[in-house]
């Protein structure tokens, strides 16, 4: 069954500043809860990203497959999951508000079988939703 899961958050962190750090394809393991390591493999289009989530719940691989500077874009194709998905496409962008801030919305399509799409739905909308809330923290300027 394939599904969309679709997460935006406005962030007190300038637009420029959150593309700077999604474009460099790493520190998951700063922003999301979930995960304990982030390594980058290679640079630029075709770039693996290797995570270890947290608990030794499992290992997710990410391939980069298309980065739009103009646009602001990231898109990622998940390679290795532990999760019940057979295909994911993750595209994530980021957007300038009237006043400059960020508003990044991070879009998942995937596709698994049907008794178990609600639920991987739910976790990737949990678990984005909490690592761009790190990211936030992590981006903000101290106060």
């Amino acid at each position: 069954m394939e599904t969309k899961q679709t997460i935006a958050k406005k962030m007190d962190v300038l637009a420029d500043k959150a593309w700077d750090a999604i474009r460099q394809f790493g520190r998951l393991d700063v922003w999301f809860p979930s995960m304990a390591e982030c390594r980058i493999q290679d640079e630029g289009i075709g770039a693996f990203r290797h995570l270890t989530l947290d608990g030794g719940l499992g290992n997710i691989t990410d391939r980069l497959v298309a980065m739009d500077e103009d646009s602001h874009r990231l898109t990622y194709e998940r390679t290795e999951s532990p999760f019940p998905v057979t295909s994911y496409i993750g595209n994530v962008e980021v957007f300038s508000s009237f006043d400059s801030l960020a508003v990044v919305v991070w879009t998942i399509d995937f596709e698994s079988a049907p008794e178990v799409s609600d639920v991987v739905a739910a976790i990737l909308k949990d678990t984005i939703a909490a690592g761009l809330d790190g990211m936030e923290t992590d981006l903000r300027p101290a106060s």
